[in-house]
């Protein structure tokens, strides 16, 4: 399959990229908009004089989202495989 070229702007400055499908290239200029309106988001909220702070807060924010729902995805798996191995003890012992 053909690669496709995008373009995405984060803070002002555009970035071409290569991506595998349509699918990736939409969320590709999902997440830079999102980046976009958390920027202008910072900007507005806080006197910032260097679009390097406001782009670490973002990266900050993004990320410690993503860390959140990796654990909460690793502790409900663990609750899962926990009642999982509860009912393979209970099924052993009617058999």
């Amino acid at each position: 399959m053909a690669k496709i070229k995008v373009n995405v702007v984060i803070a002002g400055r555009t970035y071409p990229l290569s991506v595998n499908s349509t699918d990736e290239e939409e969320g590709l200029r999902k997440a830079a908009k999102s980046i976009n309106e958390l920027i202008a988001s910072y900007e507005q909220s806080y006197a910032v004089a260097d679009k390097q702070d406001v782009l670490a807060m973002s990266a900050l924010q993004f990320a410690s989202k993503a860390e959140i729902v990796s654990l909460k995805n690793t502790k409900e798996k663990a609750e899962v495989l926990q009642k999982i191995n509860e009912l393979t003890n209970l099924l052993e012992d009617h058999l």
